[in-house]
């Protein structure tokens, strides 16, 4: 009996983490397609992130995320989430059905000297959480759907 190879790498991580630049780089270099949730949900409402939290607040993005994680059914992708991702366990199970989550798991201060657009970079997040606040708050849930971690 042969191990069934998963179709999908689903990358998770904090804003900064790299999640795009590594989506493509691995989309190239195993022959598969390349999905960043972030530009879906951007199209689909032909909204910028920061706009839909600045108009409707921060839990009404992440329920379009979970909507539109829910929604997807590629096959043989690299497909890179929101940071917020896994704040749904429904979409987390859904994106894992037929994919691998691997976590890119940078520290503290390297996320904050790669972020600095972090009041305007459309997070889902409450209006005076800090990114050390929103760090702690995430970790475990990275750690809890991770099949593989890369620091």
């Amino acid at each position: 009996m042969t191990a069934m190879i998963p179709s999908n790498v689903v990358l998770i991580g904090m804003p900064g983490s790299g999640k795009s630049t590594v989506g493509v780089v691995l989309s190239k270099q195993t022959a598969r397609g390349f999905a960043d949730t972030d530009l879906i949900i951007q199209t689909a409402h032909g909204r910028s992130l920061q706009d839909i939290v600045d108009r409707d607040g921060y839990m009404v993005l992440r329920q379009i995320e979970e909507e539109v994680l829910l929604g997807l059914s590629f096959r043989h992708h690299v497909i890179t989430t929101g940071g917020s991702a896994v704040y749904s366990d429904r979409a987390m199970r859904h994106l894992k059905s037929d994919g691998i989550a691997v976590f890119l798991h940078a520290d503290l201060p390297t996320l904050e000297s790669r972020v600095h657009d972090y009041g305007s970079r459309g997070l889902a997040r409450s209006p005076d959480q800090t990114l050390a606040e929103l760090y702690e708050e995430r970790l475990p849930l990275y750690t809890r759907y991770a099949d593989v971690v890369v620091k």
